[in-house]
């Protein structure tokens, strides 16, 4: 099995185009194929707050439906998810962005699209565990313990994170350094949490490097474990990275 896996898209098209380029891939058909046979996989968070949120969306569904791309829902993607169904959802926190392309759409492609996205959405697992159980792709990481679980909890730290309860004054969750007490035998490869450089710790690696905030947007290859990163269009927003002792 060989994968590409991408860090948190955010709506960052140009970005990604020029990334899969730069892992090999050829997009003659409007979706990035490698000629080598890799897979893309994705760690969620598609969409909100950058520019091209409703253009993601669409060519991960297509790449999930016609090529096998893999994917695990993000808490963006799980609010998307939400809102998609008609839940009380609140437009905040880069949803709002989505939702402004979404409205621009003619009724009939925001139909199609949304069924689209509902239907990958419902069809893939809460994480993946791949290669024999040597690798796990979760949003926000994942304990240990928890895999092979799929309850509320697990859900909430798949999500999430390991958060604490608390919040930062710019009203974002505190969360545990869970990957410093990860001593599972899968490699975990997660986003959720920017970060200024794809951080491994022992058998785990971050690879949301905040590509929408200013950042860049990264792949994992694998098995070789290689980070590929490209440079973001997006403008710089420093405080939203995540620094570790």
């Amino acid at each position: 099995m060989k994968l590409d896996i991408i860090g948190d898209v955010h709506g960052c098209f140009d970005e990604f185009r020029t990334l899969t380029r730069t892992l090999g891939y050829r997009w003659d058909d409007g979706i990035p194929v490698h000629p080598g046979g890799r897979t893309l996989a994705f760690v969620g968070d598609l969409t909100d707050r950058g520019p091209d949120s409703v253009r993601i969306m669409d060519i991960v569904c297509r790449l999930f439906e016609e090529q096998g791309a893999l994917y695990v829902p993000g808490n963006h993607c799980n609010k998307l998810y939400r809102y998609f169904l008609g839940n009380n959802v609140q437009e905040t926190h880069g949803l709002e962005t989505t939702v402004a392309e979404l409205d621009s759409m003619p009724a009939d492609e925001y139909r199609l699209l949304r069924k689209r996205f509902l239907s990958m959405y419902e069809e893939s697992p809460l994480y993946q565990v791949l290669d024999n159980d040597k690798l796990v792709i979760a949003h926000a990481g994942i304990r240990a313990d928890y895999i092979g679980r799929f309850d509320s909890r697990v859900k909430t730290f798949v999500l999430y994170g390991d958060i604490t309860g608390e919040k930062y004054a710019d009203g974002s969750p505190v969360r545990r350094d869970w990957a410093k007490k990860y001593t599972g035998a899968a490699y975990i490869v997660y986003g959720h949490t920017p970060v200024k450089e794809p951080r491994e710790v022992g058998r785990t690696i971050n690879i949301d490097t905040g590509c929408v905030f200013g950042g860049r947007l990264t792949g994992l290859r694998w098995p070789e474990r290689e980070t590929v990163s490209v440079e973001s269009k997006q403008p710089l927003v420093g405080e939203k990275f995540r620094t570790f002792e």
